[in-house]
């Protein structure tokens, strides 16, 4: 069986800046709070004119280049994202037909903040199957415009951003995709979500009133099981593969909170100097935080061919997802 690596690297950001000072003037907030308690410096806004698969094409496009691709002999494209152009149809299909992948099929994958894990899980498993040889696995989040800011306690959290990943098999002498841990946990629902706008509480007058169509979260709950359950499925890849924490060359953590970040890795006993740290320039960007980490640390020279790769993230659900992989990129 062919085994599955990531062989591109590719990310979009949008050009206009929020940056805690901003906020200031918006909210009852202040830079201090905000960087002490989320580490968040700054994050980037889509212009009105700008729906998510409108940022999801510019990195799809970006990893093509990368790899010098052409869109059309792209096979699958999986979007992960919880703020798609419309309910249907799916981002995939808009995504597919601006980039002229016309021999590709799709779907969107709604896992929130774990959606890239769970996306990178399904390409990889898809390519170790034999079914497919070329996949992309984007994530891609307009977060901006489903945040009230007048909720101090939400609107300091996120920003937009795509970030897309090439799946493919390996070659003779390659690794790649090594192991993968996903879980769910429905209890979780009632405090990280978006309450209306489904088919529970469809949209209407009372709903739009009442501001039911943002992120409403409960911070104390989300904080200690995103601490918790990244920790524990970290380690138990970590453990079923005979891994010391001094075997992972790069920790690629979803960034939602660097306290949650820098909480994991202690815990793991991860040097900080391996852990991948860049939630200051971008905030939460949702499904895009880790193609984003896996760009800056491929800039900073930190990920390159050869290194053993543990990512890892806990979303709305609750998802929480893992993988290991063996970078394949020069």
């Amino acid at each position: 069986m062919p085994g599955a690596k990531i062989t591109a690297v590719g990310c979009y950001v949008p050009e206009r800046i929020l940056t805690n000072q901003d906020l200031e003037r918006m909210v009852d907030t202040s830079d201090a709070w905000i960087v002490e308690r989320t580490g968040i410096r700054k994050r980037h806004i889509a212009d009105p004119s700008m729906a998510t698969s409108d940022m999801a094409v510019e990195a799809a496009r970006e990893a093509l280049l990368a790899r010098g691709m052409d869109p059309a002999d792209v096979e699958v494209i999986i979007v992960c994202t919880v703020t798609p152009d419309m309910m249907f149809p799916s981002t995939a299909c808009l995504v597919q037909d601006r980039l002229g992948c016309r021999h590709a099929w799709g779907f969107d994958l709604i896992a929130a903040c774990s959606g890239f894990v769970y996306g990178l899980t399904t390409a990889a498993h898809f390519i170790r199957a034999g079914a497919y040889r070329r996949i992309l696995v984007i994530g891609a989040d307009t977060m901006s415009r489903i945040v009230n800011y007048r909720d101090r306690t939400t609107c300091v959290l996120f920003g937009d951003a795509a970030g897309a990943f090439l799946v493919e098999p390996t070659e003779e002498g390659e690794v790649g995709f090594i192991d993968s841990y996903n879980i769910i946990d429905g209890s979780g629902a009632p405090y990280l979500n978006m309450p209306a706008g489904g088919s529970r509480m469809p949209p209407s007058h009372e709903t739009v009133e009442k501001g039911l169509h943002y992120v409403h979260q409960d911070g104390q709950q989300v904080f200690k099981y995103a601490v918790r359950t990244m920790y524990e499925t970290c380690q138990l890849v970590l453990d079923r593969n005979s891994l010391r924490p001094e075997d992972i060359g790069v920790f690629l953590p979803h960034q939602a909170n660097k306290r949650i970040i820098t909480a994991v890795a202690s815990r793991l006993g991860l040097p900080e100097d391996r852990v991948i740290i860049n939630i200051d320039e971008y905030g939460n960007t949702t499904a895009a935080t880790i193609p984003l980490a896996a760009r800056d640390a491929m800039r900073a020279g930190k990920l390159r061919r050869g290194t053993l790769t543990l990512i890892a993230a806990v979303g709305a659900g609750y998802t929480a997802g893992v993988n290991l992989w063996r970078w394949e990129i020069d």
